[in-house]
């Protein structure tokens, strides 16, 4: 029997020099996102960071770690709208098991 909802971990990493309503906009972008087609557990702003490696030649990145329990569709549409969104670094969404 397929699942009809699971419960993921969204993490991205905006891109640090942009101005900080620009960064607040873009989180409320992917909380509308996930709300409109599941249930948003939590979010979970963990600031700026130093990245691991530098990615397009910058060190730091501000985490954003989002917690949900939607349809199996909505992670597919996060992850297309993740990469063709501007200030938006790294990606990563991943299945919680139970």
């Amino acid at each position: 029997m397929a699942k009809i909802s699971a419960k993921y971990e969204v993490l991205y990493i905006i891109d640090a020099t942009i101005e900080e309503e620009q960064r607040v906009a873009l989180v409320e972008k992917f909380k509308a996102m996930i709300e409109a087609e599941g249930t948003l557990t939590s979010v979970d702003e963990w600031g700026k960071r130093r990245l691991a490696y530098p990615i397009n030649d910058m060190a730091e990145g501000y985490y954003v770690l989002m917690t949900c329990e939607c349809k199996p569709e909505l992670p597919a549409e996060l992850d297309r709208v993740f990469k063709i969104t501007e200030g938006i670094m790294r990606s990563l969404i991943i299945a919680i098991e139970e």
